[in-house]
């Protein structure tokens, strides 16, 4: 049944890092429990201890908040439902699992790992599918009391029953259907005490009253071992939503073979968290036009699980970066001029004295030039200090015998400008141009040259009014001392 008030949960495990596939999962949730006035929750499973990195919890947890995926319920902020995460529930799943042992749903399970090999290795060898034979189910009392007092190690299998029919609707993938007879007797409870996924999964979701359970297609083989669980708990289902894969350009699974999958390696690059959630939100998902650019608020606006597509998703960084672009151009300057300032005091140019008015006019130049932050600085290093070296394509196209006569004659025009603004910078250099007979673009292109040390930049005369008067005849004639043909 449909909640009129869902409650949804995004449950990583702390492996590391997030991976790009795990934020478009929670940004799908958030979008989905934000849209219908809903609940957002956080649950950290850690159960399998084999795989846990120390600090990867709190690195989900800090990668969310750069994010602005704000959960309501979670191992920070509590709720009525913790604890949330599984390490520290552990006494649940136990007690849940002597429910499922007492009423034959699942079974002690003493085989060695030596046996179990070789059961595999039997199967194979017969091209059949390795699931296990039910060997332990068959324990009598006295034998399964025996094996526990002697503290015998021992797992806690699903009691699959063959041939049954197991069915359920999902939003994405529609209905979907299994034969019991391929589902193996999963281990619920493992010989360390700790829960398996599926048991967590399962007793987690109910008791944190989830309502949908979004998650990615690579989870829908499992779905059938936790229908099952519901059921045999006696347990109302939740609605099921299953992702479609992420997928390289090639059409191969996403993976860190071919690139980059966690979100703070965008993060390191430059990439906007605005653009990020923008970009995973459209791998899968459109709002039923062709509109691309999306605000956090828009999405949640427009968001709906029925227009998740079921095909997979490809991963296009070029996009991503066209994201970033149209995002970081709408900003406003002031936030602008923040995130400039912090990429300056991290780069070579750390101390020098711009003032926030200078920065803010670089800010309004490059803004149609620059993908990134730091392009600002990268694209355009001539507003922070002058040229020492110059584009040798542009001076063997642009610099010519005749250019320093040119030069000089321009330098002597702008130094008669007092407090001069675009409008006086290009009357003077037109006024040149007509003086020397020549055309405008000889004097432009080598002015350019000479201030900046490259062939392209903003508008001329909107440069030379950010550089000012003096810095700009200084540059000038330096580059008249320097260049030589």
């Amino acid at each position: 049944m449909i909640n009129s008030y869902p409650r949804v949960r995004f449950a990583p495990s702390p492996t590391g890092y997030l991976h790009v596939g795990g934020l478009r999962t929670a940004l799908y949730n958030y979008l989905f429990a934000k849209h219908n006035n809903g609940k957002f929750i956080l649950r950290i499973e850690d159960t399998d201890r084999t795989r846990f990195v120390e600090g990867a919890v709190e690195n989900l947890i800090n990668t969310l908040h750069w994010c602005g995926l704000d959960y309501d319920e979670g191992p920070d902020k509590g709720g009525d439902c913790g604890p949330y995460v599984q390490s520290e529930r552990l006494n649940i799943y136990k007690e849940k699992c002597q429910e499922l042992i007492a009423d034959g749903k699942a079974y002690y399970c003493f085989c060695t790992p030596e046996r179990l090999t070789e059961l595999r290795e039997a199967q194979h060898k017969e091209n059949l599918q390795t699931k296990y034979d039910k060997h332990c189910l068959h324990l009598s009392k006295e034998e399964i009391e025996e094996n526990l007092a002697k503290g015998l190690p021992y797992v806690v299998r699903l009691n699959v029953q063959p041939d049954v029919k197991i069915a359920f609707d999902d939003v994405v993938r529609e209905h979907v259907e299994f034969d019991s007879s391929t589902v193996d007797d999963q281990v619920l409870l493992k010989s360390d005490g700790y829960p398996t996924y599926h048991l967590a999964n399962v007793i987690d979701d109910h008791m944190m009253k989830i309502t949908h359970v979004i998650r990615g297609e690579e989870w829908l083989s499992s779905t059938p071992k936790h229908i099952l669980l519901y059921d045999f708990f006696g347990w109302e289902r939740p609605v099921f939503a299953h992702l479609p894969l992420l997928l390289n350009p090639d059409k191969s699974k996403l993976s860190k073979r071919q690139g980059d999958v966690a979100v703070e390696d965008y993060r390191n690059k430059g990439f906007l968290k605005e653009a990020l959630l923008n970009f995973v939100a459209l791998l899968g998902w459109n709002a039923g036009d062709d509109k691309e650019y999306f605000e956090l608020n828009e999405m949640v606006e427009s968001f709906s699980l029925e227009r998740v597509n079921k095909s997979g998703a490809v991963f296009n960084v070029e996009k991503l970066s066209w994201l970033n672009f149209e995002h970081l151009r709408r900003k406003p300057e002031t936030e602008v001029l923040e995130m400039l300032k912090k990429e300056l005091a991290a780069s070579e140019f750390a101390g020098n004295s711009c003032t926030d008015e200078y920065l803010t006019h670089v800010v309004v130049a490059m803004r149609e030039r620059v993908s990134f932050v730091k392009e600002y600085i990268e694209k355009s290093p001539y507003f922070f200090k002058a040229p020492e070296t110059y584009d040798a394509d542009v001076v063997k196209k642009r610099w010519k015998e005749d250019t320093p006569i040119h030069l000089k004659k321009l330098v002597e025009n702008f130094s008669l400008l007092t407090n001069p603004v675009k409008e006086n910078y290009e009357e003077a250099l037109h006024k040149t141009a007509e003086e020397l007979g020549i055309g405008n673009g000889k004097l432009i292109h080598t002015v350019r040259l000479s201030v900046s040390g490259m062939g392209v930049g903003p508008g001329l005369y909107e440069l030379l009014v950010i550089l000012g008067k003096d810095e700009t005849i200084k540059r000038i004639n330096s580059a008249l001392e320097r260049i030589k043909i």
